[in-house]
């Protein structure tokens, strides 16, 4: 009898312990299926990107920056997440943390004002032919009449790069005033020159469309839906506290108020610069960005406009064709070397004055985000060359 039932129950074990095993696989196999994030904390730091370290580490060595924030995610993960070297070395150290909030700088002109220009065109409020002067009927004299909302969100407006810091120092609505007095240094769509005032006349657009100030309308319609909650233009007390530092100001360290002069005049919120974030709230915009484009998405506009936005133009200068541009970002122009060389022609990005740069490339299924406060604490540091070493990374090792 012992026999007997051993030798029948045996295979029952056997088949027992094979369905036990075959249910423990299947649920690691869930666990492991990637999920969209509510907070993009985790990172798996693959192999193919040890090399950034080294990178970021030389940069700081070399004073290129007092550190940085790297980030690299597709559209349902964070691959890598790092931050390097200190955030401040004066007037005392604090460490670069991975909630560093930083000044985005010129990353103000897609991010906010840009993505919120677009949103306006999805709901049918705007078009991208439409004469700025049609909205701004103030704007229109000495022949800006004819430039249009496209025009000016790849920078071939005719417009100044900057005009002169007086022409701010009067108030806001002496400022504006300044702007509209403003003659063009060329013919619309002949010229590309990459210029910030076109980008403050854009905010204005908003403004005058949406009936809300700038910083109001892309809290209410892009930042706040999408779940980026420390992002902000003129940050909170508490905000301020892990702000990173740029250079000083009559005599103070500016830290947690915009480093760009004319958006400091204007109180903080310009089309062109003003806009603080983490990279974790940054990977939230481009994941939703390559989920749009995926078709998995539809806020803050469709996949229809995110094409629109994204496509690449032909941008020209001396009627010669000097690279490509798309509203609100650039794609392969002069001012693109933060974009490596391995990226696919889908990609699309922006950099920022104060050593923010940030590349979105939905073919490959990748976001980039290289955050640093270069400026401080002398103002010389660099950090375009060496953030287009680690994009050239990110696209080396990108999805095919």
């Amino acid at each position: 009898m012992p026999s007997f039932v051993s030798n029948h129950t045996q295979p029952l074990r056997i088949l027992l312990f094979a369905f036990l095993l075959q249910g423990c696989l299947l649920a690691s196999s869930l666990a492991a299926t990637p999920e969209r994030p509510d907070n993009p904390g985790a990172s798996s730091e693959p192999t193919d990107f040890e090399a950034i370290e080294s990178i970021v580490k030389q940069g700081i060595k070399d004073g290129k920056m007092p550190g940085a924030v790297v980030v690299i995610a597709d559209r349902n993960r964070v691959l890598y997440r790092r931050a390097f070297g200190q955030r401040q070395v004066k007037p005392t150290t604090e460490p670069m943390t991975v909630d560093t909030v930083f000044d985005l700088a010129s990353l103000t002109k897609p991010v906010a004002t840009a993505t919120s220009v677009m949103k306006l065109i999805a709901e049918g409020l705007l078009s991208p032919e439409q004469k700025v002067s049609d909205v701004l009927p103030e704007f229109g004299k000495h022949g800006k009449d004819e430039i249009t909302i496209g025009d000016l969100l790849l920078h071939v407006g005719g417009l100044i790069p900057d005009n002169s810091l007086r022409d701010y120092r009067d108030g806001i609505q002496n400022s504006w005033k300044n702007i509209c007095e403003l003659k063009p240094i060329a013919v619309p769509r002949e010229k590309f020159a990459y210029t910030d005032v076109g980008f403050i006349v854009l905010g204005k657009v908003v403004e005058r469309v949406s009936k809300q100030p700038l910083d109001q309308y892309a809290q209410q319609h892009i930042f706040t839906p999408l779940g980026m909650s420390e992002t902000t233009f003129n940050p909170s007390a508490d905000l301020k506290k892990r702000t990173a530092p740029t250079e000083q100001r009559d005599g103070q360290w500016i830290k947690g108020e915009v480093h760009d002069p004319r958006a400091h005049l204007l109180q903080g919120v310009a089309g062109h610069a003003g806009l603080f974030s983490t990279a974790d709230d940054l990977t939230r915009y481009g994941q939703q960005m390559l989920s749009i484009a995926g078709n998995e998405e539809s806020i803050p506009f469709p996949k229809s406009t995110f094409k629109m936005m994204t496509r690449p133009r032909d941008v020209h200068r001396a009627s010669q064709t000097i690279g490509t541009r798309t509203y609100g970002w650039d794609h392969r122009s002069p001012y693109s070397s933060n974009r490596g060389d391995q990226l696919s022609d889908s990609a699309f990005g922006h950099g920022g004055f104060t050593g923010t740069v940030m590349w979105i490339d939905p073919d490959s299924d990748r976001v980039f985000i290289f955050l640093s406060n270069r400026l401080h604490p002398d103002g010389k540091g660099s950090v375009n060359r060496l953030a287009g070493e680690i994009a050239s990374i990110v696209g080396a090792n990108a999805n095919p």
